[in-house]
């Protein structure tokens, strides 16, 4: 078998790419004008400014956390020393080649919010109001400029390293075939920095980020489910992300040894951590929900009987009974169609997810048009396909002389 190594971006792939950019940057530009152009009261001024910024934050923030969810699923799969995954590994590595260069976008967009006068998206930045609020007062040690910057910059930054310095790792090996000596000492290394990113991984996607980035914006509110919620939400998005790349691929007569297996596996984890999420769905809300207290209902009001409330039921739809009815049965997961249009909706349902996380506190009483934050949505979406591409291009294809590259070819399940 001639195996095809080396991707060649197709002109048409390029062209979608560009447009799907321009249509993202052109729907920021209308979102600007359509929010600043209007003449009003400060607190009015205010909302429009923060409808602005708050649809830069749900989208920057949900595709990087997207993005550094598969290298998350490299890093673990490496530490649980698994060879199923190595046949389309380089394309999770494409992908999290996006992290540095949304991490730079998000990093901006969260500092400008932090630092600007407009404290309607993150009320914790007022330090007058916070002097006469006793719980904004209580976490004013951690809820502060100058912690949120620092530790948003040591994360993005810590991120974009890490994820460059074990993709480097992955391209040692494509000089030549290892020797015993020489694949002990790769799988060392490999499993070393595989662990330092996961650690980095907890401390930030599975703890303080969350926090600092998204629950915050509801700062007298807190659950301590939080970020294992969003990591679920961004992780099996993360997953679906990589089918779509290897549906691709595959439909263009690359990755000839990845196969119906492989696709099985990802459809597994796709169903999986559907049902994850909505376990910890369930558990944060029902159990607020029933204990009824004023101070932790607050948060799920606006969602669950408010204006939010078809949002909210709309996104629980597509995140748990969707891929729950579609994706239990075996053929499901191995049909390119069937695992496609349900990676293509856990992507969009989870979009829906990080929106209702973020909207509700500087629009409470409406929910704002979703076209422009939608077209911002497909300005990331065309980000994410440019420089895959471009990563997927420079280097091959398949990490044919990692000591484990067998297990993949023969791989079932």
């Amino acid at each position: 078998m001639t195996l095809r190594e080396q991707f060649v971006i197709p002109k048409r792939y390029n062209t979608l790419s560009i447009a799907l950019m321009l249509l993202g940057l052109v729907s920021i530009i209308v979102l600007y004008i359509t929010t600043h152009g209007s003449a009003g009261t400060v607190e009015e001024k205010n909302a429009s400014d923060a409808r602005f910024w708050a649809s830069l934050l749900q989208n920057s923030v949900y595709f990087l956390l997207v993005t550094n969810a598969v290298m998350f699923f490299i890093c673990a799969t490496t530490l649980a020393w698994g060879g199923w995954q190595l046949s389309f590994r380089r394309v999770s590595e494409a992908i999290s080649t996006c992290v540095p260069v949304i991490g730079v976008i998000c990093g901006a967009v969260l500092l400008a919010i932090c630092f600007s006068n407009n404290h309607s998206i993150y009320h914790w930045t007022d330090t007058e109001h916070v002097k006469h609020d006793p719980i904004l007062t209580y976490k004013a040690g951690f809820l502060n400029k100058g912690f949120f910057a620092t530790w948003t910059i040591i994360t993005i930054a810590g991120w974009s390293v890490l994820g460059w310095k074990i993709r480097q790792l992955s391209r040692s090996t494509d000089d030549g075939a290892l020797n015993v000596a020489e694949g002990k000492k790769y799988m060392w290394n490999n499993t070393v920095w595989a662990a330092v990113f996961i650690t980095l991984f907890a401390l930030t996607v599975m703890s303080s980020i969350p926090w600092l980035w998204l629950m915050s914006i509801n700062a007298h509110w807190y659950s301590t489910m939080y970020s294992w919620y969003t990591f679920a939400s961004s992780f099996v998005a993360g997953i679906s992300l990589i089918v779509l790349f290897v549906v691709f691929l595959k439909n263009n007569n690359y990755l000839e040894l990845t196969n119906n297996e492989h696709l099985h596996d990802l459809g597994k984890f796709m169903f999986a951590f559907s049902i994850f999420w909505t376990y910890l769905w369930f558990s944060q809300f029902m159990l607020i929900w029933y204990a009824n207290i004023p101070e932790e209902t607050i948060y799920f009001k606006p969602r669950v009987v408010g204006a939010y409330s078809g949002l909210y039921w709309l996104m629980f739809i597509i995140n748990f009974l969707a891929p729950l009815l579609i994706l239990m049965t075996r053929d499901s997961k191995r049909r390119y169609s069937t695992i496609t249009f349900m990676s293509l909706l856990i992507i969009f349902g989870h979009w829906l997810d990080f929106y209702q996380m973020v909207f509700p506190g500087p629009s409470e009483s409406r929910v704002p048009s979703l076209l422009f934050d939608f077209g911002i949505a497909l300005g990331f979406v065309g980000l994410i396909m440019f420089v895959t591409a471009r990563s997927l291009s420079k280097v091959p294809l398949m990490a044919k002389n990692h000591p484990f590259f067998k297990e993949s070819v023969i791989h079932h399940t």
